[in-house]
């Protein structure tokens, strides 16, 4: 029940009732802000703003009001558009349906802490799983690097980033234990799914079941050191990406930026104007000979720091965020495709002629260096033609400027089938069934959530 006739007021009625009189809003300035996220990012999609406006706002605060407030849209026939907080870059959070924007970010208890696990509702930021975690002597074993995102929104629409380069991405791997998922049935009990089943609900935007609770894992605390080098140039500082990733034990980040993107960032005396700079969140055993191979490599060590709160700064200062920082020091300038292998270390000059005056920002991740191209934006067409040249040098893309699910297309659909039979949630993110094209891909959207 979308469109200008449709009467959202038994729905707004009903919510209203359940979650409380700030439990829902009808409001139009909140409507507007629950209806764009972080994709202005992208210059293609901040082009196409407004893509949709909510028609209301719910706020659960436990992952059983989820399932509720899931259940109660499905018999209105209302569209639900599952969001955390707001900071996936490519438009998931987006209802481009109108319809209702389900916020989990008040659902954000953390249940339990065990032994190798963490349990928590989905509107938990990651962050607050990382201290809880440290506290007990544990650690996740991967979080974006936008550590004040959801997990909800992270196991929904990210995919990789602090600790990747040991445990890959959320999919296939060791990360998701177990999930409680609300579907569009009309039934608000919640589904416990593990293992594949689990992973059937990853990096799919909620269109087959919104995430109400998660379990995952956790591994021994290490003891971790933030590491700032800087080189003269960057292509020294590219080649010290593969060896600090190869170290062990196996590190948890190791960051790569020319000077002109290391400039963006914020002002740290660690990351000297000029030159390039290289970062990595290290085990203090291998701290000695990362200094050596920065040495070798003609490179200077900046600083070591330690605690939880230097760890979590050079996380957030990683993957897309230093593209980030570099459009808000450039407006309007700079647009970003995500690319991975070799050939960004072994034919860098290549890789950045693609686009002109572009810049890479380089990351080790698990078997292959990863990255963000930024280039000087023109048009959509010239963004969209490099894609060829850059697959041509050998590498993996990921396009950014889109909001549709390209990773298991098929999957998603076969499940959405039983688990949202009238297609209510998140509506227009899968890609019509003719598109659909690529079963996996090995980069995805990494290092973001909702």
């Amino acid at each position: 029940m979308t469109g200008p006739t449709a009467d959202f007021s038994p729905l707004a009625a009903e919510l209203g009732r359940l979650l409380g009189d700030r439990g829902v809003s009808i409001d139009l300035e909140t409507r507007q802000r629950a209806s764009v996220d972080g994709c202005r990012m992208s210059p293609i999609l901040a082009a196409k703003l407004p893509l949709g406006l909510a028609d209301l706002v719910a706020y659960p605060s436990t992952a059983e009001q989820i399932g509720a407030v899931v259940a109660a849209a499905a018999r209105h026939g209302v569209a639900v558009t599952p969001r955390g907080k707001g900071t996936g870059n490519y438009g998931q959070g987006i209802p481009l349906h109108d319809g209702l924007v389900l916020d989990t970010s008040r659902a954000r208890t953390i249940v339990e802490v065990g032994e190798g696990y963490i349990t928590a509702d989905a509107g938990a930021v990651i962050a607050q799983l990382e201290n809880a975690a440290w506290a007990a002597g544990q650690q996740l074993l991967l979080y974006p690097s936008t550590a004040q995102s959801t997990i909800g929104g992270f196991l929904s629409g990210g995919s990789g980033g602090t600790g990747s380069i040991s445990h890959g991405t959320i999919s296939g791997g060791p990360f998701v234990v177990s999930l409680d998922v609300a579907h569009a049935t009309g039934d608000p009990q919640l589904v416990h799914v593990t293992g594949a089943d689990a992973q059937s609900y990853l990096h799919n935007f909620g269109t087959a079941g919104v995430i109400a609770r998660v379990t995952v894992a956790l591994e021994p605390l290490q003891p971790w050191r933030a590491v700032y080098a800087s080189f003269p140039t960057f292509a020294a500082a590219s080649g010290v990406v593969r060896e600090l990733g190869s170290l062990s034990p196996t590190p948890r980040l190791v960051s790569a930026d020319p000077a002109e993107l290391a400039e963006a960032l914020p002002a740290d005396a660690a990351v000297p104007a000029g030159r390039a700079s290289v970062r990595a969140i290290l085990d203090e055993s291998a701290v000695d000979r990362a200094a050596q191979i920065v040495a070798q490599r003609g490179g200077t060590i900046e600083d070591v720091r330690e605690g939880a709160q230097a760890i979590m700064k050079m996380s957030m200062i990683s993957y897309n965020h230093p593209i980030e920082w570099l459009q808000r020091a450039h407006p309007s300038t700079y647009f970003h495709v995500e690319v991975g292998g070799d050939e960004l270390i072994d034919r860098l000059e290549d890789v950045t002629a693609v686009y002109p005056g572009s810049l890479l920002h380089l990351e080790a991740q698990r078997g292959r260096p990863v990255g963000m191209l930024a280039g000087l934006y023109e048009d959509e067409r010239t963004v969209l033609a490099g894609f060829t040249a850059l697959e041509e040098l050998g590498l993996s893309t990921h396009n950014p400027h889109q909001w549709t699910v390209d990773v298991a297309v098929e999957r998603t659909r076969a499940l959405k089938a039983v688990t949202d039979p009238h297609s209510l949630l998140n509506p227009g993110k899968l890609p019509p069934e003719r598109d659909a094209s690529k079963e996996s891909n090995p980069l995805m959207s990494t290092g973001q959530a909702s």
